[in-house]
């Protein structure tokens, strides 16, 4: 599909985020974590940008992961109305988990929502995510579970949500599927690759034997912890190789 390129119209700023985003929805894709169209990672603009109006970049509805570029994301403000023209619909509906995460959390940047195989699984277990693995203790220690209210179309659900996610970076939407939040697009993406690999090592190790738990003296300053693990670097470690393993697969995300 060819889509005309928007890089003129917009700053060196924006257009930089865009091609991140598009860069993460291509990843998100590649990991066979995407749902067809039916899910969503937005990503907020700067007030550098917006001159502090609420502004941010989604996915046009009705592409698939793997077809989303920087010039095809839609700019939206907090009613989900777009702000550019584009020649794609928005899907309001998919938007009201994410402007509830954004107007509560104005230190997150980037919202990442999955609805893949073994994080809805573990969704659905009772115990939630178990302390079974190093990447499970990650998650474990900024966790928040909001359960199932249907799908999730009414603004009235915003505030619950809100309250369950707090300061957390990782939400597990009850019978839904997974949620994180970063700082960055590649803090959201990093964050949600520890926690689906967390869910996939729970699924498999639950097909064997009996499970042996880490010690949840461990579990305590997982924080510092990741931060000595990333060299202080955070997402930034491992964004750049991601970005190459894009440009081998000969991704025209950029564009």
């Amino acid at each position: 599909m060819q889509i005309p390129s928007v890089q003129s119209l917009v700053s060196a700023e924006e257009w930089q985020i865009r091609c991140d985003l598009a860069a993460c929805y291509r990843l998100v894709a590649a990991y066979g974590w995407s749902d067809l169209v039916f899910t969503h990672i937005s990503a907020k603009l700067p007030d550098s940008i917006t001159g502090g109006e609420h502004q941010f970049l989604i996915n046009p509805y009705g592409l698939m992961f793997d077809e989303i570029t920087a010039s095809s994301l839609v700019k939206v403000d907090m009613a989900c109305n777009k702000l550019m023209d584009s020649p794609f619909p928005v899907n309001p509906a998919g938007f009201v988990i994410h402007s509830a995460v954004h107007e509560a959390r104005p230190d997150v940047n980037c919202v990442l929502h999955t609805h893949s195989r073994a994080g809805v699984a573990v969704s659905a277990q009772a115990c939630g995510v178990l302390p079974i693995s190093q990447q499970s203790t990650f998650v474990i220690s900024s966790l928040g579970y909001h359960d199932y209210e249907g799908v999730a179309l009414r603004p009235d659900e915003q505030p619950r949500l809100q309250a369950d996610l707090g300061r957390n970076t990782y939400l597990m939407l009850r019978n839904h599927g997974l949620l994180t939040v970063g700082s960055s697009i590649p803090e959201a993406f990093l964050n949600m690759y520890t926690f689906e690999n967390t869910c996939r090592i729970q699924i498999d190790a639950q097909a064997g034997g009996e499970l042996v738990q880490v010690n949840p003296a461990i579990l305590k300053g997982m924080g510092e912890v990741m931060k000595v693990a990333t060299a202080g670097l955070g997402s930034q470690v491992a964004w750049p190789a991601l970005l190459r393993k894009l440009e081998r697969m000969g991704s025209d995300h950029a564009t």
